[in-house]
């Protein structure tokens, strides 16, 4: 399972995340920017799981489901080292959620 994680969090994330989720990257490493609706519609193409603190994709999620999946994180103006630690500690439920056919968006919090 590869992660997308979306502008509003830092571009150093994927390198914390590599032994837990190998092959996640950042939007800008790919070449888009913050545009929701285009990061929004490559995940989907790409079978990517977002991750984002933005409302917004919780909001996409909800209304228009899954693919792509979104992971909601709860953590207000937590740093890399928080979001990094969040997503390694939840990541059975990370994995599950994923799996499950059912969901479109899992929420996490510290």
């Amino acid at each position: 399972m590869t992660l997308r994680l979306d502008a509003n969090l830092s571009r150093r994330l994927p390198k914390s995340l590599a032994i837990a989720f190998p092959g996640s990257t950042h939007v800008e490493d790919v070449g888009l920017g913050p545009d929701d609706d285009l990061i929004w519609v490559f995940a989907k193409t790409h079978d990517f799981v977002v991750v984002s603190k933005d409302a917004d994709f919780y909001q996409m999620s909800v209304k228009y489901g899954a693919p792509p999946k979104t992971i909601y994180l709860r953590v207000w103006n937590g740093n890399t080292k928080i979001v990094a630690t969040l997503l390694t500690q939840r990541k059975s439920d990370i994995v599950a959620f994923h799996q499950d056919a059912e969901s479109a968006v899992l929420i996490l919090r510290p």
